[in-house]
């Protein structure tokens, strides 16, 4: 079992930027990769950031050179968007599976 907590979300305007934090704890060991995954209101949940063990990384196009996700497992985002309003969740990678997920943090980018 993992246990994932985020922390740092909240209220930004736009252009601004905010940085999102997991804690991971239990059996770390097995974590192949992390993630952070964000679903805004009606829909789909979307895989924004992800990172290997080994340290290599993916955006999706529409974060790609605003958003770096680290080995510590924070997602910096700068230049924030009013489209980037959505509940980030951060996840875990095990056995090819995103099989963990926290409870999710509310990241609102408006004026």
């Amino acid at each position: 079992q993992v246990q994932l907590v985020e922390s740092g979300g909240g209220l930004v305007q736009p252009g601004g930027s905010l940085r999102l934090s997991c804690a991971a704890s239990g059996s770390i060991f097995s974590i192949n990769a992390m993630g952070w995954y964000r679903q805004a209101p009606g829909k789909q949940r979307e895989l924004v950031a992800s990172i290997t063990r080994g340290g290599s990384t993916a955006y999706a196009d529409s974060v790609k050179g605003r958003f770096t996700i680290s080995r510590e497992v924070y997602l910096q985002m700068n230049s924030l968007k009013p489209e980037d309003t959505a509940v980030y969740y951060c996840t875990a990678l095990v056995v090819n599976q995103w099989r963990y997920w926290g409870q999710g943090t509310q990241v609102t980018v408006s004026s």
